[in-house]
């Protein structure tokens, strides 16, 4: 049986989940991140994405993550969100209203790293809608 570690995730709405678990998948900005106990200390920027949490009896559970930042020690992870809800309970709207906002402002940028951080966070928005609402 695999170590269990505290995990923490929360959004300034509300704590999500706080608890020992086994393993934590996270949308690190560079790639998704297995965080298991005993992981190596380090910080990292959260995407848009999927955090998928397995319990130390091999349940696990997907929340819909908008970006953030994840503290890892070896004895725990936090991931502050900027905003987080339970896979079940994602509406739908709310990434469409996203992405309309965020070619809004595309069409806005002054400058080409304006522009690139806004398509690169579309390209994510847009990877996120079809995990969380397949055709």
């Amino acid at each position: 049986m695999a170590d269990s570690f505290n995990f923490e995730l929360v959004s300034p709405e509300r704590l999500l989940v706080s608890g020992n678990v086994s393993e934590v998948v996270i949308p690190a900005t560079e790639g998704e991140m297995t965080v298991m106990a005993n992981h190596a200390p380090t910080m990292t920027t959260i995407k848009p994405g999927i955090v998928t949490v397995k319990t130390a009896d091999g349940k696990k559970d997907r929340y819909v993550v908008f970006g953030g930042f994840a503290d890892i020690v070896p004895t725990g992870c936090t991931l502050l969100a900027e905003s987080a809800v339970h896979v079940d309970d994602f509406n739908s709207e709310d990434i469409t209203r996203r992405i309309e906002t965020a070619r809004k402002e595309l069409d806005h940028a002054k400058s080409d790293d304006q522009k690139y951080g806004i398509e690169t966070y579309l390209a994510e928005l847009t990877t996120l809608q079809g995990i969380v609402m397949p055709a």
